[in-house]
């Protein structure tokens, strides 16, 4: 204490009597300080089953197996499988005290099973700590965990990483509810509208397990419909788990399930409810307590008892493919859960993967689909603009939209909200020759010229300013928007519509719902809100710049976004029309204007088995240093099916830039090859490319390399 304080000693004990007590009252209630977790010396051993095995979170490879500790009494109640742990990991042999090792560092872990005896012949590390008796790797967990590890070259510390959410001692302390019983079987109400639909529901409720791919009717029942799956699982006694992309999709199924069932009956797995409250929604589903679950990408992973039911919403959605390693996707996690189970799974969508399509093709999966009468009922009318209308329409040469576009907007405001979907973000993310189309570059560095807010041209790349810009190709000194974003669309559409309001759905500001009156509403793909009532009519704008990515996915991808944007326009008996500015001719147009997404990906399959491209054939891609890629492609033993494409340069990061998966870092030259192997084969390479990798991390080779099993974006 101070001396303006009056304690001129700077000590307690010239204080008042009555602090003193104070302190004295506070000392005695301070909790004891709790002591770090040590190994145990000449403790005693559990009197059976001495011996723990133990996983180690440790996500290298040549790590990837179970380790033996020795269990002490103190810790034998507690100690069961499944239950988290803190081991003593890395001491050598030589730290060894009254026939235990000791040393190293204390490393979180995992239970797996109890021994009697260790297939170890020397001293045994002790447990130091059980952290917590909630047991929360189960058997099913843990197969399905190893599975997913396997298939994607990984670790199953890493997976399980993803799988099993961190720690909350107060979401472990509150006890779950108890189980409610299970509901009456639901009606098949609007699945009544797809031709085996009501079939579909009945099978459910009768403890059967179905597999369909769902192609979903444009319009807001896909929720209810989905909620309607999942109460018939529900009915025959048994779990559902419902895995859609994002926290708007999973609060739709949300509130069609409340709605349908009550509270109670299932939890809700996102992000948005925070660390704690996820934590204890996932405890009352492994201790049975909820029986349904709805979730975003990490609940592929939910401990859901007897499962019934796996159903995946919008395959094709870049959410579904996980981003930490080994970037496992919710549809094969799925796949594999259907398949251990032996449960229900139903695939659905607007529109239709490749990979759904294989699922048909090969009897796997039965297909739900809706008449054609019943289509085109519920899809609105799609007109296309082309490049030959575009070159005779001066409106489009001298203004954003084409005259098509524009009619269509001023009509449907006059009836409600038009959407316009615009395929980038920002101002004005590039620049091209305004003649001949010709992408404006920097003379510099080459990099993409781009506009910004206060009219300048400068470069993407170097940041220098061009004042003094013309075309190498035809010499013209005019620029046009390749790619207008949504902000600089969004002020077009003020201005042309000025008694409108304009509204802007995108990264920064994500709408969930708009109103049903006149309003434009700018999003960019994935971004749209559902209006009430549905958009009276919708602008797809740019078209050519989706289609015309250097991606094996492009066109699915591009297709996918639009009948997205497009379900949610009103039926065409209604007035609803959708504007597409692409060239008609192309097949993914063709297959929005009939609405056929699953003829496209059918044919798209068929391409891909002619050429060998996925799904048809398993794939890999392993990036990363030149020199560190050709030793590493050098040392693989992979199957002799197999064949290497490349390795081929990779496109140099640039800094400042959000960088990609499997992207080199910002300013490093990377080479990837691809692997691919037929039918079959799939497990083979991976094993290879997994016992390749251990190897190259047990040596200590410091170079970096990075491999994906079926990666989403190959070129």
């Amino acid at each position: 204490m101070s001396s303006e304080n009056g304690t001129g000693d700077g000590g307690a004990a010239g204080a008042p009597p009555e602090q003193l007590a104070l302190i004295r009252e506070t000392v005695r209630k301070a909790k004891e300080p709790r002591a770090k977790p040590r190994t145990w010396r000449g403790a005693e051993l559990a009197g059976r089953l001495p011996v723990a095995r133990v996983l180690v979170d440790k996500g290298a490879l040549h790590l990837d197996r179970y380790f033996d500790y020795a269990v002490p009494a103190e810790l034998d109640a507690d100690a069961q499988p499944g239950v988290r742990v803190r081991v003593r990991f890395g001491a050598g042999r030589h730290r060894v005290r009254e026939g235990r090792r000791e040393g190293g560092g204390l490393i979180d872990g995992y239970l797996i099973e109890r021994r009697a005896e260790s297939d170890y012949a020397g001293p045994l590390a002790a447990l130091a700590q059980v952290v917590s008796p909630e047991p929360v790797l189960g058997e099913e967990l843990l197969g399905l965990t190893r599975a997913v590890a396997d298939r994607y070259a990984g670790s199953l510390a890493d997976v399980l990483q993803l799988a099993v959410p961190p720690r909350r001692a107060r979401a472990e302390d509150r006890p779950s509810p108890a189980p409610l019983p299970p509901p009456s079987a639901p009606d098949a109400g609007s699945w009544a509208r797809y031709e085996r639909g009501a079939a579909f529901v009945r099978a459910l409720a009768a403890g059967g397990s179905p597999r369909a791919v769902w192609n979903a009717l444009p319009g807001p029942e896909w929720s209810e419909e989905l909620a309607r799956a999942v109460a018939a699982a529900l009915a025959s006694g048994r779990g559902a788990l419902v895995v859609v992309p994002d926290g708007r999709a999973a609060a739709r199924v949300d509130a069609a399930l409340t709605a349908l069932l009550g509270e109670g009956r299932h939890a809700l797995l996102t992000a948005d409810a925070g660390p704690e409250k996820r934590y204890r929604q996932w405890l009352a589903v492994r201790r049975g307590s909820v029986r349904a679950v709805v979730g975003t990408r990490a609940a592929m992973f939910a401990p859901v008892r007897d499962l019934g039911l796996v159903a995946l919403w919008d395959d094709g959605d870049d959410s579904h493919s996980e981003q930490h390693a080994p970037q496992p996707h919710a549809r094969e996690v799925l796949l594999l859960r259907a398949a251990q189970d032996k449960c229900g799974f139903l695939l659905g969508g607007w529109s239709c993967t490749v990979e759904a399509a294989q699922l048909v093709e090969s009897g796997w999966a039965g297909s739900l689909v809706a008449a054609r009468e019943q289509v085109r009922r519920a899809a609105p009318l799609v007109r296309t603009v082309g490049d030959a209308e575009l070159a005779r329409d001066e409106a489009a040469r001298a203004a954003r939209l084409p005259s098509l576009a524009w009619q269509a907007a001023r009509e449907g405001l006059r009836h409600g909200p038009v959407l316009v979907q615009v395929p980038r973000r920002g101002y004005v993310p590039r620049m091209a020759c305004a003649q001949c189309r010709e992408p404006a570059r920097c003379r510099h560095c080459a990099g993409p010229l781009q506009g910004q807010d206060a009219g300048a041209l400068g470069c993407g790349w170097c940041g220098r300013e061009e004042p003094a810009w013309h075309c190498p190709e035809c010499g013209s000194f005019r620029l046009r928007a390749q790619i207008v974003g949504a902000r600089r669309t969004a002020e077009e559409l003020g201005r042309a519509f000025p008694s409108v309001p304009v509204r802007t759905s995108g990264r920064e500001h994500v709408l969930d719902t708009v109103p049903g009156t006149p309003a434009l509403v700018v999003s960019t793909p994935g971004a749209e809100p559902v209006a009430e009532g549905g958009y009276a009519a919708a602008l797809l704008l740019d078209g050519w710049a989706m289609l015309g990515r250097p991606d094996l996915r492009a066109g699915e991808d591009a297709l996918r976004r639009w009948t997205a944007a497009a379900a949610l326009v009103r039926p065409q008996p209604e007035g609803g029309t959708v504007v597409v500015v692409a060239e008609p001719t192309l097949r993914p147009v063709q297959a929005l204007v009939r609405w056929d997404p699953v003829g496209h990906a059918l044919r798209e399959l068929s391409e891909r088995a002619e050429l060998g491209f996925p799904p048809v054939s398993r794939m890999a891609a392993v990036s990363g240093p030149a020199e560190a890629v050709s030793d590493f492609l050098r040392t693989v033993e992979l199957p002799r099916e197999a064949e290497v494409l490349g390795p081929v340069p990779l496109p140099v990061t640039p800094a400042g830039r959000p960088r990609r998966s499997g992207a080199p870092p910002p300013g490093e030259y990377w080479t990837r090859a691809l692997i691919r192997v037929p039918p079959g084969t799939g497990a083979a390479l991976a094993f290879a490319l997994k016992s390749a990798q251990a190897a190259r991390l047990a040596r200590g080779t410091a170079e970096p390399i990075w491999i994906r099993i079926d990666p989403p974006d190959i070129g």
